[in-house]
C-alpha cells in the first residue's frame, strides 16, 4: 500500500512487480493522486497537522494521478482492470472505499495476461 510514490523509478518498480507476478497474476497499488486537494490533505493535513506521518513523508511531485497509474501499469506488461478511491469520514473517523472519488487516496487492481 502506497509504495510506488515513494520509489525513484515507478515505471522499473512496476515493471519487477509484473515479473513475479505468475500469469493471471493479481497486482493490487495504492497511491496518492496528484492534484491540490491531495496536497492539502495527505501533505498539510496528514503530516503537519494530524501528524499520523513524519513531515517530509511525501513528496506531492511523486503523487500520480490515476490516468498516468493506468498507463504505467499497462507499459509494465499489466492489465488495469479497476480502481478505487479511499475516503475518510471525519466525522465517523473511519475508511471507506469509493467508485467516484479517486482524488486523493486511491487504489488500482490489474492482471498479468495468461
Amino acid at each position: 500500500m502506497e509504495v510506488v510514490e515513494h520509489v525513484s523509478g515507478p515505471p522499473t518498480y512496476l515493471l519487477a512487480c509484473q515479473k513475479l507476478l505468475k500469469p493471471g497474476g493479481l497486482h493490487i497499488c495504492s497511491t496518492l493522486n496528484r492534484n491540490p486537494k491531495s496536497f492539502l490533505f495527505a501533505i498539510i493535513g496528514a503530516e503537519w497537522v494530524m501528524r499520523w506521518l513524519p513531515k517530509g513523508t511525501h513528496d506531492w511531485n511523486k503523487f500520480i494521478t490515476p490516468d498516468e497509474l493506468f498507463a504505467l501499469l499497462t507499459e509494465a506488461g499489466l492489465l488495469p482492470v479497476d480502481r478505487k478511491g479511499f475516503v475518510f469520514d471525519k466525522i465517523r473517523w473511519s475508511w471507506s472505499l469509493s467508485a467516484t472519488d479517486l482524488s486523493v487516496n486511491y487504489v488500482t487492481a490489474s492482471l498479468k495476461p495468461t
